[in-house]
C-alpha cells in the first residue's frame, strides 16, 4: 500500500489514517498527542505558518475567520499506534499540502525521544467516502474507535496513553473543538440520535472486525 491510487478533489470526503512503522507507539504520552492535534488546527491554513513555535503567539491558533482553510476535519480519533481522520478538500491539494505538514510530527517524535527514522507506515492511506450513507457509517467508525480496538480504560487491551477522539464534540453541545461536525449532526433530529445511530453502526463494525480476523485488513488493524 506504498501506493495511493486516488486523487483528491475538492468538495468530496476522503478516510484519511496511518499508522507506527511496524505498529509501533506513535503518541507515547499525552504530550505527544496534544502535540499532534495542535498540528491537526494550526496547520490548517492555505497561507503557511511556519512552525508550531513561530505560531504560538497567534491568540487561538489555526485559521481565523477571514482565512481560508486547506480542509475541513469532519472527524478524527488519534490511538497510541495509529490515527484516523475523515476529511473534506476545500482547495486544489489542501489534503496532501495538510498532511505534509503534520508530517512534521515526525521530527518532533524522533527529537523528543532520541530516535531516528521513519515513524509512520510508508505514506498515509486514503480511501473515498463516495456515497452521504457511507460518509455516516465512517464518522461512526472514527468517532468511536478506541470502542473498536477496545482501547477504552480499563479495556483488554488498554493503554496508558488514552485515545483521543472527536466523540465528545459529537454528543456534548459544550464541548468545543476542531470538527465540521454539522456536516454529520445536521442530517439528524439531534446528538441522541446521531450518537443512537453511531453505536448501533458500531455493533456492526465489530461483527465485522470479528469476520475478518486473521485476515490483512488495515483499516481494522
Amino acid at each position: 500500500m506504498s501506493t495511493r491510487k486516488i486523487s483528491f478533489a475538492s468538495g468530496e470526503f476522503y478516510h484519511v489514517f496511518n499508522r507506527g512503522v511496524d505498529k509501533r507507539i506513535i503518541f507515547s504520552d499525552n504530550s505527544d498527542m496534544d502535540r499532534f492535534f495542535r498540528s491537526l488546527i494550526e496547520f490548517n491554513t492555505v497561507e503557511p505558518i511556519g512552525s508550531l513555535y513561530e505560531n504560538s503567539r497567534r491568540d487561538c491558533g489555526g485559521p481565523t475567520a477571514t482565512e481560508a482553510k486547506l480542509v475541513q476535519v469532519v472527524a478524527y480519533c488519534l490511538n497510541p499506534n495509529h490515527y484516523h481522520l475523515i476529511l473534506e478538500q476545500l482547495v486544489d491539494g489542501g489534503i496532501s499540502e495538510f498532511m505534509k505538514r503534520i508530517g512534521g510530527y515526525t521530527w518532533y517524535f524522533n527529537n523528543k525521544h532520541g530516535r531516528n527514522g521513519a515513524l509512520f507506515q510508508g505514506k498515509f492511506k486514503a480511501t473515498h467516502i463516495d456515497s452521504n450513507e457511507y460518509l455516516l457509517h465512517v464518522s461512526a467508525y472514527v468517532n468511536l474507535n478506541e470502542r473498536v480496538h477496545k482501547l477504552e480504560r480499563g479495556g483488554p487491551t488498554a493503554t496508558l496513553v488514552k485515545s483521543k477522539s472527536s466523540w465528545e464534540e459529537y454528543v456534548d453541545e459544550g464541548v468545543r473543538g476542531v470538527c465540521e461536525k454539522d456536516i454529520v449532526l445536521g442530517q439528524f433530529g439531534n446528538t441522541r440520535e446521531y450518537e443512537s445511530f453511531a453505536r448501533s453502526s458500531l455493533e456492526s463494525i465489530l461483527q465485522k472486525r470479528e469476520a475478518l480476523e486473521g485476515l490483512d485488513a488495515f483499516l481494522l488493524e
